[in-house]
């Protein structure tokens, strides 16, 4: 029981990476190098939780785009 349990977790946590590195993708930075992508990355989350203004514009943009469907 304890195998197949660790294995749908393992299952599920592939399942979140192969997911949000489609955000990537998406946001059109498959080609960017990693350190750029971490850094945008942490300086949105930083933004984000400072300014709640920051995090619903930052969130319209990504709906817009989920939106779009590109």
């Amino acid at each position: 029981m304890h195998r197949s349990s660790s294995s749908d977790a393992r299952k599920k946590d592939t399942r979140e990476k192969i997911e949000l590195g489609g955000l990537i993708v998406k946001a059109g930075l498959r080609y960017e190098k990693r350190a750029l992508l971490l850094g945008l990355l942490i300086d949105g989350h930083r933004r984000a939780s400072e300014d709640e203004t920051e995090r619903m514009r930052l969130s319209a943009i990504g709906a817009e785009a989920f939106g779009r469907g590109s």
